[in-house]
């Protein structure tokens, strides 16, 4: 089978169309170049969508991951030459089902070929099934590692033996685990397991049959004994009876008296209330209010008083801290006044001193310079003569005249200093600013002393206030309780009086109210049948129990012969309902002999499991060996004979032994590359080996973890294998273009 031409709407391709060549095709795409999309296009028109696939996390089913992008319906056309004739496969969408429309037909004509459908294209085709397939001749852009399936385990088993693909190990050792399951998967799900919860419950019915069966003798036994109890208690309860009724009479007479005391006092307190009209309830509960208002001024008075006289007390205080020799009876204004008044005369004095003392000396200074003036004069004049101008006649008089007022000036500044240090020393003080502090605190105390007599004055008015209100208040009250008690005449009285005068209502209200209890009473006694003067009760024997025991006694004894007459015909339907127990001794006999069957069947599976597996190890011991062979030969052309020997297990896990090497190494301890190296070559070998019809194979990406060594042999193998297989190589890199460059027969196409 060769692919001559591929036509697709799938994914992000739109009508894109492809023509690999008859041998090897490199086919050159950047990433998102659509190379898997072209990939994943040829498996799906061989076998189709899976419309049951669901999305997952992290995972597109193909239904919705290779929906167009253009939105148009996903369809698509394959021209295949097919046993030398040319045939056309077309899928396309029916209603909501992606590839649900399928035809085959030879090329250039409508005719069908014949028995190729949708379901079996790709079997037919390929000669295998899409597990085989995905695992051969499709290496997608997932990693190159074969996991093994049931259907290419017939095939590669078919390798070793006969050439049987009807049954493989996987299969068989699957169907005696489902018969063996079926008898027995775990303690709980099987046959057995079924059948032993049967014969435990058949069992556990016969166990409870003898079990109720004895609960109903002793049932039985036990009603007896309960009815005897319950007479017993019964007639002790009739005599307890025959006394509450003589209770009951006592009972009635002393009802009796005390309705008749009740009268008497209710005729008594009307008798009382009918003497003198009580005042209105209203002006009552005022009086009381102003009762109660007299005893609030009283302690207003008393604290009003005391605190009068600390006030008092205060203010004496503060008239003696306001006594003061510098300002005597003088206002706190008046004292602040005067000290400023002083202290600007002395600052006036030490002003004028000051001129006084500078006009002195200044007198001093003139007559002096003068004197200098004069001896100079005279010295460059006349010649020197000391002393000569003193016989003139008037300079004399001049410079003695200047000299005394100076003295004088000097003198009256003095005095005027004086006079201003006096001001300070009458106060006591050396600064004027203590003087000024001094005043102000004298201000301060006098100020102190006025407010302690005003408040000695406001408090003496507030106590003479409430004084006057309380001989008022207690006036009107005592003139409004002498209107219904003359008698008082003190305030505790006064309360006595209001308080009766409110309660003879109430407690006439409360002697009506126990008058009609009285009767009430009565009227009950009466209603139970009691009357005066009943007849006397016979002495009875003093029971054990007292009544209300014997009462609660009887109660839990009925009680309980009712639970046990229910218990006992519960048993007794349960036991009806249950059958005869020889049909469950039978069908026990029945059970135990199946389950012993079941048991030996289950043992039988399990050794023919056991033996199978056995069988299945020895095999594996030479588990393909043409695959091994042909493996390793590839494998030692992708590696330059660095690993010439490849085995396999049957779970397909491969072991590589290097030339020198004595033990195998598993795939597992390889790099990357050199795994995907191994199942390259297992998977060209399965391709040869195990698919007859040699269907196209498809590389996506497959080489990318390739080194160039080995790049270059592993394009050489592909190469020769194309000419008996097409192969279809899809890349994303320059290096497998420019090995093929000059290889005969290489197709190369850019998407």
């Amino acid at each position: 089978m060769r692919i001559k031409s591929m036509t697709a709407t799938f994914g992000r391709l739109d009508k894109a169309r492809l023509e690999p060549g008859p041998g090897l095709t490199l086919i050159h795409a950047p990433n998102e170049g659509g190379k898997s999309t072209w990939a994943a296009f040829w498996r799906t028109m061989l076998y189709g969508i899976d419309t049951r696939d669901r999305d997952k996390r992290g995972y597109l089913a193909d239904k919705n991951r290779y929906q167009p992008w253009s939105g148009a319906p996903m369809e698509g056309e394959i021209q295949l030459e097919l046993e030398g004739r040319d045939i056309t496969i077309r899928r396309g969408p029916r209603g909501n089902v992606p590839f649900g429309a399928f035809s085959a037909v030879y090329t250039g004509t409508q005719e069908p070929v014949p028995g190729l459908t949708a379901s079996n294209c790709g079997e037919l085709l390929t000669g295998v099934g899409a597990e085989v397939f995905t695992r051969s001749a499709f290496l997608g852009e997932s990693s190159l590692s074969v996991t093994t399936a049931p259907e290419l385990e017939r095939r590669i088993a078919a390798l070793v033996t006969s050439g049987e693909e009807d049954v493989s190990f996987s299969q068989a050792m699957e169907r005696l685990k489902s018969w063996k399951n079926r008898r027995q998967v775990n303690r709980s799900v099987g046959e057995i397991p079924r059948l032993e919860g049967e014969l435990a419950q058949v069992e556990d019915a016969l166990g409870r049959l003898e079990e109720i069966s004895a609960q109903a003798a002793r049932l039985e036994g036990e009603q007896a004994l309960l009815e005897r109890e319950r007479e017993g208690l019964a007639l002790q309860a009739e005599g307890y009876r025959l006394l509450e009724r003589k209770r009951l009479a006592d009972r009635y007479v002393q009802a009796e008296e005390e309705y008749q005391a009740a009268q008497d006092q209710l005729s008594a307190l009307e008798a009382e209330l009918s003497g003198r009209p009580a005042p209105d309830k209203e002006e009552l509960k005022k009086a009381q209010g102003e009762l109660q208002y007299l005893k609030v001024l009283e302690e207003e008075i008393k604290q009003g008083s005391a605190a009068l006289e600390e006030a008092e007390a205060a203010s004496a205080r503060a008239k003696e801290a306001v006594k003061d020799k510098h300002f005597a009876d003088m206002a706190g204004d008046e004292a602040v006044e005067q000290v400023n008044s002083q202290l600007a005369e002395a600052e006036k004095g030490r002003a004028k001193a000051a001129v006084w003392k500078r006009c002195g000396w200044l007198s001093f200074i003139l007559v002096a310079g003068f004197l200098f003036a004069l001896q100079y004069y005279f010295k460059w004049s006349t010649g020197w003569r000391p002393a000569g101008w003193w016989f003139s006649p008037g300079l004399p008089l001049l410079a003695v005249a200047c000299f005394l007022f100076g003295v004088f000036c000097l003198y009256r500044g003095k005095k005027m200093a004086g006079s201003s240090r006096a001001v300070l020393s009458r106060y006591g003080v050396q600064t004027p600013e203590e003087l000024t502090a001094l005043a102000q605190d004298y201000r301060e105390r006098r100020q102190g002393a006025e407010r302690a007599a005003h408040e000695v004055e406001v408090i003496g008015n507030a106590v003479t206030e409430r004084q006057e209100k309380r001989d008022a208040a207690k006036t009107e009250l005592m003139e409004f309780v002498h209107q219904f008690a003359p008698e008082v005449n003190d305030l505790f009285g006064c309360s006595a009086a209001l308080s009766r005068a409110l309660n003879i209502d109430h407690d006439l209200s409360l002697a009506r109210e126990r008058v009609q209890e009285r009767r009430r009473r009565l009227e009950d006694l009466a209603a139970q049948g009691v009357e005066r003067g009943e007849e006397a009760v016979p002495e009875l024997p003093v029971p054990e129990l007292g009544p209300e025991e014997t009462d609660r006694a009887l109660a839990r004894t009925e009680e309980r012969l009712e639970a046990a007459a229910a218990q006992l015909n519960q048993a007794r339907g349960t036991l009806q309902a249950m059958g005869d127990p020889s049909a469950l001794s039978a069908r026990r006999e029945r059970l135990e002999e199946r389950l012993t069957r079941l048991r030996l069947e289950h043992d039988a599976l399990a050794l023919a499991m056991e033996t199978l597996t056995q069988a299945n190890a020895r095999l594996q011991e030479r588990f393909s060996p043409e695959l091994n062979r042909l493996t390793g030969q590839y494998m030692a052309r992708l590696t330059g004979d660095r690993y010439p020997a490849v085995s396999l297990s049957r779970e397909l896990e491969g072991f590589v032994r290097a030339g020198d090497g004595v033990l195998p190494r598993s795939a597992l301890y390889l790099s990357r590359g050199t795994a995907d190296q191994l199942y390259l070559a297992l998977r060209l070998a399965v391709c040869r080996l195990c698919l007859p019809e040699k269907p196209p194979i498809v590389l996506d990406d497959a080489l990318a973890s390739f080194d160039d060594a080995r790049l270059e042999a592993a394009l050489e193998l592909l190469w020769e294998l194309s000419g008996e297989q097409q192969m279809l190589l899809f890349t994303c890199q320059k290096r497998e273009g420019e090995v093929l460059a000059n290889t005969p027969g290489v197709l190369k196409l850019e998407l």
